[in-house]
């Protein structure tokens, strides 16, 4: 049985002392229309983001009015906060959110991010770990990057929305984490994977830790935006492969880097594997069409070809089985796998595969004489028996 690693995305409140900013008033108008949703219009990502596109123009006014909307509307779930759904995907914890009006930093994240998407916003969820007053807290964390007018950008909706005194939460928005500079949000908030730092000379875990984090030409230059560009490319085991290698490459410091890492590498195996199950499970589909076509051939030839048919619709047959076992026999040579059970069903596939072919082989060397002869001389060759693997089937 596989094992699969996950890590606990929790969100780490400062106490009462936390730092709050006061509302900007620019913000004002926004923040009033954005609160104006009714909670009909609230009960789906699609819902929220039609009222925004409705009732928002630019790219920052659509941004404050997702931040402010959550901040204002979202507890944290403080009684759910060791009770991670490991297993769930975000349209479900984004839906089980709206409908109690709580998350932790996960649900948080994805809420907000799934409404940028909706409403035109490029954004990203973001996993790593936090620092606050020189302490690496024991938690891991979730936040969210938007592209605003070209630039990258910082929210942490969890923080944004309040904080934790003496085991309570307490709604307050903070500005602080509202469409923060990568340059400032470094200081307290650390990506398990640099390119999600949005700084052309990123720091290291260590740096990190060390509270290191000024700015210096001396490490080495880094192009996050073309690295970013990269990333959308790449497919699913692509992306997973390059954040593994940057994370490694970052150095490995604390236990928050080292679990991220093993669970990214299990994920890479998951991924590995699913691929060859899915080629595998296509192949076996194609063997089958192919068998299938090859018996209706025969079956075909069994009734002395009536109803009667063309020519070309007679080779058809048995080119469309042919073509399917082809088919098929690329697919499984495509397979590399060191797990036993699956190289045996790879190995019986293939001679399966074979085996098929070469009672195709007859038929076809069959069909080609039948085709050169006339009336009389076809009539003749339907003396005698088919057979299947030997199995009599006339």
């Amino acid at each position: 049985m596989r094992q699969r690693f996950f890590l606990i995305f929790l969100c780490v409140f400062l106490q009462s002392t936390f730092s709050q900013n006061k509302p900007v008033d620019g913000y004002s108008a926004i923040d009033k229309k954005a609160l104006q949703m009714s909670n009909s219009q609230t009960t789906s990502t699609d819902l929220i983001a039609s009222y925004i596109i409705k009732n928002f123009k630019t790219e920052k006014e659509k941004a404050r009015a997702i931040f402010i909307w959550i901040a204002s509307n979202i507890r944290y779930d403080i009684d759910n906060m060791y009770n991670i759904r490991y297993n769930e995907d975000d349209s479900i914890k984004i839906t089980r959110t709206l409908l109690t009006r709580k998350g932790v930093c996960e649900n948080y994240s994805a809420l907000f991010c799934d409404i940028c998407v909706k409403v035109g916003l490029k954004s990203f969820q973001i996993s790593g770990y936090t620092k606050q007053n020189g302490v690496v807290a024991n938690l891991t964390h979730a936040w969210c990057a938007v592209r605003i007018d070209g630039n990258w950008y910082l929210f942490d909706p969890t923080w944004g929305s309040g904080y934790l005194s003496n085991g309570k939460y307490v709604r307050k928005v903070d500005e602080a984490y509202f469409m923060a500079k990568p340059s400032g949000m470094i200081g307290s908030h650390m990506p398990f994977d640099y390119l999600w730092q949005f700084l052309n000379y990123p720091i290291t875990h260590q740096e990190f830790i060390d509270g290191k984090i000024a700015s210096g030409k001396a490490r080495p230059y880094f192009s996050f935006k073309d690295s970013i560009q990269a990333y959308e490319k790449q497919d699913e085991i692509g992306r997973l492969i390059s954040t593994a290698n940057r994370i490694e490459k970052n150095g490995v410091r604390n236990v928050h880097v080292f679990n991220r890492l093993r669970e990214i590498k299990q994920q890479i195996e998951t991924v590995r594997h699913n691929e060859i199950v899915g080629i595998f499970n296509s192949a076996v589909s194609d063997c089958n069409e192919g068998i299938n076509s090859l018996n209706a051939f025969i079956n075909f030839r069994n009734k002395q070809f009536t109803p009667q048919k063309t020519d070309l619709e007679i080779r058809s047959m048995i080119d469309i089985a042919f073509e399917l076992l082809n088919k098929s026999k690329l697919k499984i040579n495509q397979i590399q796998s060191d797990d036993l059970e699956m190289s045996n069903l790879v190995q019986n596939l293939r001679r399966t595969i074979e085996d098929t072919l070469n009672q195709l082989k007859d038929q076809q060397n069959w069909l080609s004489e039948y085709l050169k002869k006339g009336k009389l001389g076809r009539k003749a060759m339907f003396v005698g028996k088919v057979t299947w693997y030997g199995i009599p089937l006339n």
